[in-house]
């Protein structure tokens, strides 16, 4: 199968992409390298030039549309993205051109192929807004709170007409907090890969409120599974991709301070446990979030088979191995 993935040098993106080449299929990723990394890649680039090729390109540029005639995927895996709420809210213009225009750019180069399925990374996290039930599920209003929520609640929409239009298919994935290997532990998104980053670091970590406030955790190759699912099914469908089980930020912190532990030889077991300091809580940000996972169960045969803890495992041993490559080099 022709597969294209934008935003293909990211983590998510870069995970799917070696899952797609793993299982026999041509990938052509589109990446503009301003958050992803070519060193995600790694892998996919020891793969023959009939089954991978790299694009630097924006998704806002126009040659986006060229690019997708020319190479005439059967399935674009959209996951190029602005993806940071407070980002989105200082900068809602630019967040709206990368959400919106991209989306559009891919859909446009579809419409001129003819035929082909767009698999959408949409945001469950923020597309319900603050939800009158958790976990919840894909019927609740849609409520976003953020310029973020609002373009990818736009980008689905914008789907739905080109399929109505010009039977575009697609089915878009509302995912909720995604986690594992290769997220940035030096970014301003990914609290996960933040604290284990910090802690092996031996630096403070902040929690943004009282650290109440919950999210639905779920690991980085369930997603990829459900990305890849998704492109043999299309539908037009909106899929959330979660655990439907509510973690507190402070309950994340414990657990992932708890693994770090565990793994640092010699450490003295009766220490004083490792505590973060709080501030104040970010501007768009919801109190809390959990998806209903069963209408994905139903329509792809998905679930979770990640626990937190061993997807926590997972994070603190590539993060460790990591370090200790960069020492060695």
């Amino acid at each position: 199968m022709r597969t294209m993935v934008t935003g293909g040098a990211g983590f998510i993106g870069s995970t799917l992409v070696d899952r797609l080449l793993a299982e026999g299929h041509e990938v052509d990723v589109v990446d503009d390298l301003s958050t992803g990394r070519l060193g995600n890649l790694a892998q996919a680039r020891l793969a023959p030039e009939r089954k991978f090729r790299f694009h630097q390109l924006d998704v806002r540029d126009e040659a986006l549309v060229a690019l997708v005639a020319q190479r005439r995927p059967e399935v674009v895996f959209h996951l190029a993205a602005q993806a940071d709420v407070r980002v989105s809210v200082a900068r809602p213009v630019f967040d709206a051109e990368v959400n919106i225009l991209g989306t559009l750019r891919v859909a446009e180069g579809i419409r001129e192929v003819g035929s082909g399925t767009v698999v959408l990374a949409a945001s469950g996290g923020t597309l319900y807004g603050e939800p009158d039930s958790i976990p919840t599920d894909e019927s609740a209003p849609q409520r976003p709170l953020s310029p973020y929520g609002v373009s990818k609640k736009a980008a689905c929409d914008y789907l739905a007409a080109y399929r109505a239009l010009h039977g575009l298919d697609f089915v878009a994935l509302a995912l909720a907090n995604v986690y594992g290997p290769r997220q940035d532990p030096h970014g301003e998104a990914g609290v996960v890969a933040i604290f284990t980053g910090r802690l092996l670091d031996g630096e403070d970590c902040v929690i943004f409120g009282d650290g109440g406030q919950t999210r639905d955790f779920v690991f980085v190759d369930d997603v990829v599974d459900a990305f890849v699912r998704a492109g043999e099914r299309g539908g037009g469908m909106l899929l959330n991709v979660g655990t439907g089980i509510e973690t507190s930020v402070n309950e994340l912190f414990d657990a992932i301070a708890a693994a770090v532990a565990a793994s640092t030889p010699g450490r003295d077991r009766a220490a004083a446990p490792v505590r973060a300091g709080h501030a104040p809580p970010r501007p768009g940000e919801l109190a809390r979030s959990a998806l209903s996972p069963a209408r994905a169960a139903a329509e792809l045969d998905w679930k979770p088979w990640t626990s937190l803890a061993d997807g926590i495992a997972a994070v603190v041993e590539f993060e460790r191995a990591r370090r200790a490559e960069a020492g060695a080099s």
